[in-house]
């Protein structure tokens, strides 16, 4: 029996961007990215494996313990996009400074979609939704450098829209305007 359902929900990819290793998480626009187990060829940052921990998971492991790598890509949604921008008082927020890997549009409340839910592009690439990627002032610098002002107040107004980290379950290529397919997990939601 299938652990995951397939759902009738699809978005549109309609930014692609990649990271390069050096200091800053500003993404480079992109017409396609090659996936590997490894995360996206093109993504300097955030590609391999293993990664070494971060302050996301210190209550698991101490800063810096070599442990497997589930945030390869990051993925936020337009609209949540367009909320945040609207919040923050700018016409747009600009993926770049989001150090973002995939902006998807049409899955709503994408920020919260079940961690282990999948995305599939049509030629079978799968990336598995890790976790809600929480705000961080490493943004905020992207957004100040670009537009004084603004940039403070993006953590309280990204929050609960940030979007998600993500690893490759299956490789392949993806392209502006592919449209992937939500598949959420079939379990009840944890009631301790």
């Amino acid at each position: 029996m299938p652990a995951l359902i397939p759902t009738d929900y699809t978005a549109e990819i309609i930014w692609i961007g990649s990271v390069s290793g050096a200091g800053s998480i500003r993404s480079v626009p992109r017409e396609s990215l090659t996936l590997t187990f490894d995360g996206a060829m093109e993504e300097g940052r955030h590609a391999g494996r293993n990664r070494a921990s971060c302050s996301r998971v210190t209550s698991q492991h101490p800063k810096g313990t070599e442990i497997a790598n589930v945030r390869q890509l990051c993925i936020v949604s337009g609209e949540e996009m367009d909320q945040i921008a609207a919040d923050l008082e700018l016409e747009a927020l600009e993926p770049e400074w989001l150090g973002a890997t995939l902006v998807l549009r049409g899955i709503p409340d994408f920020t919260h979609v079940p961690p282990s839910a999948r995305i599939q592009a049509p030629d079978g690439a799968t990336l598995v939704i890790d976790m809600e990627n929480r705000p961080c002032n490493l943004v905020s610098r992207e957004i100040e450098a670009d537009r004084p002002g603004h940039g403070q107040r993006f953590k309280a107004a990204a929050k609960g829209k940030r979007g998600v980290t993500a690893w490759v379950e299956r490789p392949g290529v993806l392209s502006l305007g592919d449209q992937m397919r939500l598949h959420i997990p079939d379990q009840r939601q944890w009631a301790p």
